[in-house]
């Protein structure tokens, strides 16, 4: 693929805005169910907050998808400042930190702010490291994350609902180096991943894989996947789930010659967030599950997902499925749909909710 040389962004494209002290709105917290002595807060306020990234001096940056701005929220004796680092973008919905820099995903384009958590009041102009992705916005918002061999992962969503189009260059996980360079494919066969994560032992990569609509209320299933290594594929636009060919375009491949997924979902559930628990504040039995954000059901009757599921594996089969927790679709409405989940030092989770506009703070209490 053609390679661009870093450049920076136009000044004119974003703008800075003073931080904010984050307000949250009142929401209805006591309708969400969790397990015994665990409980849910809104830690800060943040408009069309999609996915979370840690920072070294434990800033917690977050992306949005439709809203244009990255945000940095701080704390310092118990007070949260939201900042505005970024602004006009278009669909800056990835956000990723290595090495003391905040990596942006902006559609086609990779952006990164270097040093940045010295430069929150009058962040460094972006620079962008690579024009390398498609420019089609359909599934255009981009999940991005550093693996375990320090390279960027990239996801890259189908240009369609269900279709052929451009399947070396759409439907895939690809990762480049921090620099920009050496783009390559990782993992095929994937519609729409809007998280990932690498297994704290085995440091293979754990992805969501959110399925087709219009095949109506129950099918398919969406996926929970792992890839033990690089070319693996996994069925998309062919196959679904474990056992779901395509009604259109199933007959052109045997779905035996694909990666079968690890689990799956419940059909529209939407899985976004994915997190392995490696924190210290939970119960022992936490330790290594997976938790998964549901964003939530659009194109069925009647609605499911919009909550938090929890995981146990024995190696890298699925021991347990459940529900860790729910109560933001109440009566088939819904008030709150969780997008992505991050560690925090002190091992609580935090919890981004694109739809009230918060992000929230899960935490055990023994």
């Amino acid at each position: 693929m053609k390679k661009f040389s870093p450049f920076i962004l136009l000044v004119s494209s974003w703008m800075i805005a003073p931080h904010i002290h984050a307000q949250a709105p009142e929401l209805p917290l006591d309708q969400i169910k969790l397990p015994p002595g665990f409980s849910i807060t809104v830690w800060a306020h943040v408009p069309d907050a999609r996915a979370m990234a840690l920072g070294d001096k434990g800033t917690v940056f977050v992306g949005t998808k439709s809203a244009g701005k990255v945000y940095a929220i701080t704390e310092q004796a118990g007070k949260r400042q939201v900042h505005v680092i970024a602004n006009k973008l278009k669909m800056p919905a990835g956000v990723a930190f290595h090495d003391g820099t905040l990596y942006v995903s902006s559609v086609n384009k990779i952006l990164r702010f270097d040093d940045i958590e010295n430069s929150l009041t009058q962040p460094v102009s972006p620079r962008v490291i690579t024009t390398d992705f498609p420019k089609e916005t359909y599934h255009g918002w981009r999940y991005i994350a550093f693996g375990p061999d320090n390279w960027l992962y990239v996801s890259v969503g189908s240009a369609c609902n269900v279709c052929e189009t451009s399947l070396d260059r759409f439907a895939l996980i690809a990762r480049i180096k921090p620099d920009g360079t050496n783009y390559e494919v990782f993992a095929t066969g994937v519609r729409n991943a809007e998280g990932f994560d690498w297994h704290p032992q085995t440091k293979e990569l754990w992805f969501t894989d959110i399925s087709r609509n219009w095949l109506g209320d129950n099918l398919p299933p969406d996926e929970l996947n792992y890839a033990s290594q690089s070319g693996m594929n996994f069925g998309f636009p062919y196959c679904h789930g474990k056992a779901t060919p395509d009604p259109k375009l199933g007959a052109k491949r045997d779905c035996s010659k694909f990666t079968l997924p690890a689990t799956e979902f419940d059909p529209h559930v939407a899985p976004a967030g994915l997190q392995f628990y490696v924190g210290d504040m939970f119960p022992s039995e936490y330790r290594n599950n997976i938790f998964v954000a549901e964003h939530g059901s659009w194109n069925r009757s009647t609605k499911v997902g919009y909550q938090i599921t929890r995981i146990q594996l024995n190696g890298n089969d699925v021991a347990q499925q459940k529900v860790f927790a729910e109560g933001w679709l109440q009566d088939n409405e819904a008030w709150g749909s969780p997008v992505d989940i991050l560690i925090v030092p002190d091992g609580a989770l935090l919890v981004s909710d694109d739809m009230a506009g918060v992000i929230y703070r899960i935490s055990y209490d023994q």
